[in-house]
């Protein structure tokens, strides 16, 4: 630091460089901590660690004790943007963002004096152009690999999915779902029972275009070749079907699998398989499912409280008891019947989805 320039001794270059180190290893801690605690990826966090430490080197206590918070101008701006983020990914670009432009102003400022935590090591500019082109290299694997990834994309827009459409046979069937879809559902399952596979096959790639559409995910229930012969985005399969193993394998890795529980021993076993999605109940009863007795809402609260991917209420929920099953801890909710014979469907929908929000 002796040759910090003389115009300077008032410690403002050192200011800046503290706050950017600051910026720098905050911004980094953001990233690792999804690949450490979301992606349970310790190869990918020990990284962002290790670069959040190299960079930590250079913050010195010098540095350190030229910081005067209360007489920064800065700590009080702040952008609509930067208060809000829509979606995960938001939060990660933001970040990779914060880090790179910080290191960045280091590097040129850093050119002003000369930081050597070793006088064997680089200088404090050289290290954060290194490490710059690094989080660049990361940046652009976490992009690649998982933001544009169709797995991350199904995933995400399931989690924000307030509201589930599980279709019954009907004469107004594709006309029924396009009304809810401009009420704005996001999550359709295609359920048939009894229809002939050519006529499922049919039906199924009839709503999946619709659905595209619309923007909304398409999911076939039980029946994995149908789900992939129709390119829907997975499938729902209950306690009777095939092993979620054998289905992932016939679907690929991209897609979505959810299943149907009733209890917490189900409950455990879709946890272990990795299911993406859990159907909870049903909470009441129901002649959809005229062989299953209702759980109420422990089983509901129990849901909630153990299963870490999205849990639907399922089961003779309608909009005179949606209240309720919200007051009971439920923020995501299925349908059949509700929405199937409502002589509104969009505006059910509406209604249905401004109770949940």
């Amino acid at each position: 630091m002796q040759n910090l320039a003389p115009e300077f001794k008032e410690h403002r270059i050192w200011r800046i460089l503290d706050a950017n180190l600051d910026r720098a290893r905050e911004g980094l801690r953001v990233i690792e901590e999804w690949y450490r605690f979301v992606c349970e990826d310790a190869k990918m966090s020990a990284r962002c660690k290790d670069l959040r430490q190299r960079i930590g080197r250079y913050h010195t206590l010098e540095l350190r004790a030229a910081r005067h918070t209360d007489q920064d101008p800065g700590t009080a701006l702040s952008h609509l943007q930067e208060r809000t983020r829509k979606a995960l990914s938001d939060v990660l670009i933001a970040n990779f963002a914060r880090v790179q432009e910080a290191l960045r102003v280091i590097e040129e400022y850093g050119k002003l004096t000369d930081i050597r935590p070793h006088p064997r090591n680089y200088n404090l500019s050289q290290v954060a152009k290194d490490l710059r082109y690094e989080v660049y290299i990361l940046e652009q694997e976490l992009i690649r690999n998982l933001l544009l990834n169709p797995r991350y994309a199904r995933v995400r827009q399931l989690q924000g999915a307030k509201l589930y459409l599980v279709t019954a046979p009907s004469d107004r069937l594709l006309e029924t779902v396009e009304a809810a879809l401009k009420g704005g559902l996001s999550l359709v399952q295609y359920r048939d029972k009894t229809s002939d596979d050519h006529t499922r096959l049919t039906t199924a790639c009839q709503l999946q275009a619709l659905c595209q559409r619309y923007g909304a995910l398409f999911l076939v229930n039980d029946r994995v070749d149908i789900a992939v012969a129709a390119n829907a985005d997975g499938v729902h399969l209950g306690q009777t079907d095939i092993p979620m193993e054998l289905a992932r394998q016939v679907l690929g890795p991209d897609r979505l699998v959810g299943r149907s529980t009733s209890n917490p021993e189900e409950l455990e076993r879709a946890i272990a398989e990795g299911a993406d999605y859990v159907a909870v109940g049903p909470i009441f009863a129901t002649p959809t499912k005229p062989d299953k007795a209702a759980v109420g809402f422990d089983y509901l609260q129990y849901a909630r409280e153990h299963a870490p991917m999205p849990q639907f209420a399922i089961g003779g929920i309608d909009l005179s008891n949606i209240d309720e099953v919200v007051k009971a801890g439920a923020t995501q909710v299925a349908v059949v019947r509700a929405i199937m014979d409502a002589a509104d469907p969009e505006a059910t929908t509406r209604e249905f989805l401004r109770r949940l929000s």
